[in-house]
């Protein structure tokens, strides 16, 4: 699970095919109806068709191609009202498939004999536990109660506890704390489905059953987000009702003027019904009527792509009138991943040396803040891999218990960690650590 979406393609295939037959779904009359603009072009549709019908099998008002042409018009116009609003609908489904998605592609490693068609592998020898195996389930499979393996760099498959081990565990995409927290059995046992395992390991065991975990609350909340109309929408529906409303009763009076101005005259043909029907659609405003309701899908899904819920097309106009935004911390808008930036030395120390023996120490860091100071020490000063076997070092990656990484070589022993374990592991070998 990852604290960002990538967005889709506006036209992404799969989503356009779906939003086709979407639009073919709502020509049911029941659907039309709640668009009174787009209804008066549904049923202008319809009129115009049987109008087609009747000159091609009879006599017409009109040329047939002519009625024909009006009719493929109308007809586009109600589809693509239908389709733009179905489309919008379609990229908020996604949100909620893309999390469904996540749910089910996280694999479980279960303890326990497994049962017949299952592959089962043994547990490494470093957590400790010899002659124990586990399976690989899908985590979906997984019951309350179950025991599972969770390694560095694995997901954790379900909310749980923690009853063995000790990790470092990010947690930013629930809580948005860029900073890994420490997972371990007692206070700080719990962890939730879909965070992710950064060092060491951990035996949990699940307490969420099938549909109640994080993700599944998530899920739901998602897909429960209802469009309602926000006071503007009910307004401006209203207005667009009632113009069209009077351009009808002025397309209305159009034919027995014309019909009496023919015979009055004694020449002349009356306009017909095909005509009268193009030029209502294009007196209504059936734009503004047919993209509405489209507008108010796309608002709710322009914010779930930005990881914000909204519960209602209400709740995406008032997010439109904030202009000033207070958070009660700082990792609510920041990346999970820590990345490095600086090297500062202290004093009458070069920072280049200070790189190099940092970048020494993270070789064996497998943190994302790890690997970050690697990839800096490489663009600040140039400073490249080092060949590992001909150093003869010995690398001590980074651990929950010990939060520190280092390396040990030609007698030198270089720490990198949290200043508190650094302090602690100065003071071990004799030597004095500066205050701050």
């Amino acid at each position: 699970m990852t604290t960002s979406t990538k967005a889709r393609p506006l036209f992404d295939p799969p989503l356009v095919r779906q939003a086709l037959l979407g639009a073919l779904r709502k020509l049911d009359p029941r659907i039309q109806i709640r668009n009174p603009v787009m209804f008066v072009v549904f049923v202008g549709s319809i009129f115009t068709s049987l109008l087609f019908l009747q000159a091609l099998f009879g006599t017409g008002e009109a040329p047939t191609w002519f009625i024909l042409a009006i009719s493929l018009w109308l007809w586009f116009t109600v589809l693509f009202g239908n389709f733009s609003e179905a489309i919008a609908e379609g990229r908020g489904k996604a949100q909620a498939d893309s999390l469904r998605r996540a749910r089910t592609e996280l694999t479980a490693k279960r303890f326990g004999k497994p049962t017949s068609g299952e592959d089962y592998l043994a547990v490494p020898a470093a957590i400790g536990k010899p002659g124990e195996v586990y399976c690989l389930v899908p985590a979906s499979f997984l019951k309350k109660g179950d025991i599972v393996l969770v390694e560095a760099g694995d997901d954790i498959p379900s909310d749980g506890d923690v009853i063995e081990g000790i990790a470092s565990v990010n947690e930013s995409a629930i809580t948005g704390e860029s900073a890994p927290v420490i997972r371990e059995s007692g206070d700080r046992s719990a962890v939730t489905g879909g965070t992710r395992v950064l060092s060491d390991w951990l035996v949990v065991r699940i307490t969420a059953s099938a549909g109640e975990t994080f993700l599944d609350r998530m899920i739901a909340m998602v897909e429960g987000a209802r469009r309602q109309k926000t006071p503007n929408e009910i307004a401006l529906t209203i207005l667009l009702s009632a113009l069209t409303v009077v351009f009808l009763l002025a397309t209305v009076t159009v034919l027995p003027f014309s019909l009496y101005s023919a015979h009055a005259m004694g020449e002349g043909v009356p306009i017909t019904v095909t005509v009268l029907v193009a030029l209502l659609v294009c007196l209504i405003p059936t734009t503004i009527g047919a993209l509405l309701s489209a507008i108010g899908i796309a608002g709710m899904d322009r914010m779930i792509r930005a990881n914000v819920i909204a519960m209602s097309g209400k709740a995406v106009e008032a997010a439109g009138d904030v202009d000033v935004l207070l958070l009660d911390k700082t990792g609510t808008i920041t990346l999970g991943n820590r990345q490095a930036t600086a090297f500062i030395s202290a004093e009458g120390v070069q920072e280049r040396s200070v790189a190099d023996a940092a970048q020494l120490a993270s070789l064996a860091d497998e943190t994302p803040e790890g690997r970050s100071i690697v990839i800096l020490a490489k663009e600040r000063y140039g400073l490249r891999g080092r060949d590992i076997h001909a150093m003869g070092a010995t690398f001590l990656p980074f651990t929950a218990q010990t939060r520190m990484s280092g390396v040990d070589f030609d007698g030198r022993q270089i720490r990198k960690g949290a200043a508190e374990a650094i302090e602690d592991y100065v003071t071990q070998l004799g030597g004095a650590f500066p205050p701050a």
